[in-house]
Formats: structure tokens, C-alpha cells, sequence
């Protein structure tokens, strides 16, 4: 849906895309944001997608890479918006390059890792269920997906699809194609991903490891979307309930066991064409449901909801202050930010309370933002958010004693989160008052 569209939707209803996904679900957008913040934040941070270019605005630059990458390289082809790999080449010389445009030129990852010969990639699960504050999952399991030919390196073989790409609708075409309804087995052209790091950690590699650094490039890439996304829902949502994402990433594992990111699906595909299929996705799409934190309307509401122009949440001027006053301290220390939870104020008790709710409904899911680790990524945002900050703090604070956090509970039952003239939830210019 064009973003406007997201106007008609009634604080009741919710729809299963957040505004401006694009900017990462679309090949073009993708490889520009992740290179922004390459340029802002360095290589040492944002070295996970290889070396792209967009025709025809990047051709000069192109032209250059190829001319100084000598005659042995090879670069994959790809339409900016396509999927199931339609339009996607492999090519080694200049005259292969097709004459359609915009096009996506990028280095060809000619070293993956290859289990029995074949290359492969993996399809993990990605879901977010807000933008402000930030909260994403991911799921523990997901799809590995084999080229159905074994891989070679020759220049002789670059047009031969199913041994370059691994798509699922590309390779079962090939009459060599080997399907696979066990989650647990390790045969075929299609694996479980909990089967590959069964199979991984048979030989003695550290899966852990390779799983963090998953999610490192999965918060990263997300992070990249914050600034269009947060934008386009302050213009065109009238509730944050109103949106949720499910996104599959693209992710494949070079030699050296280092995950680089191909792709972003926006609408990943849910059809399942095996018991594998079903296994996978429809543990993913349950808890995927349970998570969503449906709440059915009363008639009246909706009533309500289709006829009024706007629903915002009403803040007190204190709570404006103080929303306002934490993300202007983007250098501040550990020790000053703690303070963000000395008092909660309804706006805080409410926001955490939703947080903490959804938290228990994760199933398979698991949290990757925020959690104990993540305040590392709040420099990446181009803007500091309150509510990502106060999430920050309440996970460092409570992450291994989830108990003591309950006290949430007895304060929804005395109705703070509804607003409230208690004075230990009241702030002035920054300060508890008395």
C-alpha cells in the first residue's frame, strides 16, 4: 500500500506493513541506505553487503571497479524490484551487461561456503512489531536453500542458474532437485536451519558465533529504515497498533563462515509446498500471531474510530519535557541515562508495560532489540528516540530478573498508566517532584 493509503486505516485495524519498507526491501534502496551508513559509520561496522552499484546513476564508477578488478571477476545482475530470481545473471564481461535499466550491478560472492559441493543461502525470519521504540524479534528457526547443482568457480559455468543461485524457484525446475520433508535431516536441497547448525556444530564450528553476528546485521539493516519509516508513520498512522512487518532476510555464509546480507523480502513467501515448509512457517506464522497482540474492538469504537480525524496518545507537559529532554543527551554516560526510569511517568508505565507483555508472548521468537546488549546500536539511529532509550535502560536494568520488573503490574492496578496526580510519578523540568 502507497503510503497515503495508511490514513483509511482505523486505530482498530492493523495491517501487516509498516510505511516505507521499501527503502530496504527494494535491492536498489537497500544497498544506498546500507552504503550511507557505511560512509557514516565505517567499514568495521558496516562491512556485510558486497560492493554494489545502481545503473545508470553509478555507471562511471562502475566502469572504474571493473576496469581495476581485472578479467577474472564476476558480478551478479540483478532487476532493483524482482523477485524468485527472475532477471538475475552472473556475468564476466563488459558487452554481458543487459541494456535495461535501473539495474543492480554487485560483486559477485564467488567464495561461499559449500556444504557437499553446493552453495546455499538462508532465509531467516525477521519480525518487527514497532518502530518507535524499535522492537524486533527473530525467529530460531528458519530455511537453508541449496543450489540443486554443485558449485564451481569456472568462468565456463556463470549461466548455468542452478548452480549460481539459489532460489527455490529457480532450482525446482532442475531435474536433479532433491526435495526434503524431515526438519531434522540433513538431505536434500532444502534443510531446516536448526539442521544446519546440527550439521555445523558436528564439525566442531562455533554456530553461536555465526547466530550473533546474524543479528548484528539484521539490527544494522533495520536501524538503516528508522528515519523513513518513523517519518511516514508520524504523517500518515493514526496508531502505532496499527502496523507490524514480517521481513526474510537473505543471508549467505562466505568461507569463512561470515554472513553477508543479498537481499530483504518484504512480503516473504508463506506458501508451503512440504511438510518442511509447514513445520517452519507454520510455527513462525502461530507465534507470529500470538505476538501481534490482536485486541478485538467493542462496536462502538470502531463506530467511533472511522468517523474521528486523529488518535494520539494526550501527554502532560511534564511528560512532554521529559520525552524531550533525554534523546538531546546523545554523548551522555550509563550512569546519567539509568536515571530515565527514576520516574515513570503513565506514558512510561504504559510503553513498558506494552513492551514487557509482548515480551511474554514471544514463543520461538527471540527479542534481539532492545535487549541486554543493545544500547551499542543506539548510536547508528540518525535520531535518538525516548522510547528507545527508556526500553534500553529497563532491559540493563531487569534482563536477568524479569521478576523484579512485575512491578509494572501493581502500578497499571492502581491505574498510572491512565494518567495520574500521584507525585512520584509526576516529573518536573527533569525532576521527581517532592
Amino acid at each position: 500500500m502507497k503510503s497515503p493509503g495508511f490514513k483509511a486505516l482505523g486505530v482498530h485495524q492493523k495491517l501487516n506493513h509498516f510505511p516505507g519498507t521499501f527503502q530496504i526491501g527494494r535491492k536498489d534502496r537497500l544497498w544506498r541506505n546500507l552504503s550511507k551508513m557505511q560512509l557514516r559509520f565505517g567499514k568495521q561496522e558496516f562491512n556485510f553487503f558486497p560492493r554494489t552499484f545502481v545503473l545508470p546513476q553509478d555507471i562511471k564508477l562502475l566502469r572504474k571497479a571493473w576496469e581495476d578488478g581485472g578479467s577474472r571477476q564476476k558480478w551478479i545482475i540483478k532487476p532493483p524490484a524482482s523477485a524468485r530470481g527472475i532477471g538475475i545473471q552472473v556475468i564476466h564481461k563488459w558487452g554481458q551487461m543487459p541494456r535495461k535499466r535501473p539495474l543492480l550491478v554487485q560483486k559477485y560472492l564467488h567464495k561461499p561456503y559449500l556444504i557437499s559441493g553446493n552453495k546455499f543461502d538462508l532465509r531467516i525470519y525477521v519480525y518487527v512489531t514497532s518502530y518507535d521504540p524499535l522492537r524486533i524479534y527473530i525467529f530460531s528457526d528458519g530455511l537453508v536453500r541449496f543450489a540443486s547443482c554443485k558449485y564451481s568457480s569456472s568462468i565456463k559455468t556463470l549461466s548455468n542458474k542452478f548452480m549460481h543461485l539459489t532460489n527455490y524457484s529457480v532450482n525446482k525446475k532442475n531435474s536433479e532437485y532433491q526435495t526434503n520433508s524431515d526438519d531434522k535431516a540433513c538431505q536434500g536441497h532444502k534443510w531446516a536451519l536448526k539442521a544446519l547448525w546440527q550439521y555445523l556444530g558436528s564439525k566442531g564450528i562455533n554456530t553461536t558465533l555465526i547466530w550473533e553476528k546474524i543479528k548484528d546485521i539484521i539490527i544494522k539493516t533495520v536501524i538503516a529504515s528508522d528515519p523513513y519509516v518513523n517519518n511516514l508513520m508520524k504523517m500518515h498512522v493514526r496508531s502505532p497498533y496499527s502496523c507490524h512487518e514480517l521481513f526474510g532476510f537473505d543471508i549467505m555464509l562466505d568461507e569463512n563462515l561470515k554472513p553477508w546480507i543479498l537481499e530483504v523480502n518484504i512480503s516473504p513467501s508463506l506458501h508451503s509446498n512440504t511438510a518442511l515448509d509447514a513445520s517452519i512457517k507454520g510455527q513462525m506464522i502461530r507465534d507470529l500471531l500470538n505476538l501481534a497482540g490482536f485486541r478485538i474492538p467493542q462496536r462502538e469504537d470502531v463506530v467511533a474510530a472511522c468517523s474521528s480525524a486523529t488518535s494520539s496518545t494526550n501527554l502532560s507537559a511534564d511528560e512532554k519535557v521529559k520525552q524531550a529532554f533525554y534523546p538531546t543527551q546523545r554523548y551522555a554516560d550509563q550512569d546519567f541515562l539509568s536515571t530515565v526510569l527514576e520516574v515513570l511517568t503513565p506514558e512510561d508505565v504504559r510503553a513498558l508495560a506494552e513492551s514487557e507483555d509482548e515480551m511474554n508472548r514471544r514463543g520461538e521468537f527471540e527479542r534481539i532489540f532492545p535487549s541486554p546488549s543493545s544500547s551499542r546500536y543506539l548510536r547508528f539511529f540518525e535520531s535518538l528516540r525516548y522510547l528507545n532509550i527508556l526500553l534500553d535502560q529497563w532491559e540493563q536494568k531487569y534482563w536477568n530478573n524479569r521478576t523484579k520488573g512485575v512491578l509494572l503490574r501493581s502500578l497499571c492496578q492502581d491505574g498510572i498508566h491512565l494518567g495520574t496526580s500521584d507525585p512520584a510519578h509526576i516529573v518536573r523540568n527533569g525532576q521527581r517532584m517532592k
